[in-house]
């Protein structure tokens, strides 16, 4: 039986434990400043190539709010605030036609916020507790992908740790990227 893009609905805000907590953004919050703030600072705003002025930020955060493709979020751990997620259904993504999705794989982007938690385990911690929160709130998914650019080495060092496999690389129109998965049993591995 073929998934209608339809019936599979958006992105779920997980629930994460150890202290971690991820909620979703709404246009108008203190979370849109927290985003663009950070998005401006150097270490972000090389690899996300996203620091733009508050006002185009708050359309962004209002957009993503209003469809089923992605969800801005804010993850915390232990209620202070460490990085900007966007979580999105791949099968509405631009990654979609670049290896053999499912119907429910979910994906994260991810920027940790503070120069501070770089370095100290913090994103890899992050990036296992969102996998398996992600996981846990939808049953229909089998694997959680990301894809960070191939020349982000530190990125990609967290994501293995936390668990991801990078299964290879593929080409956008903006980077190549490592192609990451989190998968719920290892027969989850795409194989192309």
């Amino acid at each position: 039986m073929d998934v209608y893009v339809e019936e599979v609905g958006a992105p779920p805000i997980p629930s994460l434990r150890d202290g971690w907590q991820v909620t979703a953004i709404q246009p108008g919050t203190d979370g849109v400043a927290v985003v663009h703030d950070w998005m401006n600072r150097p270490h972000v705003a090389v690899p996300w190539d996203q620091a733009w002025p508050y006002e185009r930020w708050e359309r962004e955060i209002a957009r993503q709010a209003e469809g089923e493709h992605s969800r801005p979020c804010l993850a915390y751990l232990n209620g202070e605030p460490v990085a900007y997620l966007e979580l999105y259904r791949v099968l509405r993504d631009r990654l979609a036609p670049l290896y053999p999705y499912r119907p429910h794989d979910l994906g994260v982007h991810v920027a940790i916020g503070d120069e501070r938690n770089l370095g100290r385990g913090v994103g890899r911690r992050l990036l296992r507790a969102v996998a398996e929160g992600l996981l846990a709130a939808d049953e229909n998914c089998t694997r959680v992908v990301a894809e960070p650019n191939v020349r982000n080495e530190p990125s990609i060092r967290a994501f293995t740790a936390a668990g991801f496999s990078r299964v290879g690389d593929v080409t956008m129109a903006h980077k190549t990227a490592a192609l990451m998965v989190y998968p719920r049993a290892q027969e989850d591995l795409p194989q192309w």
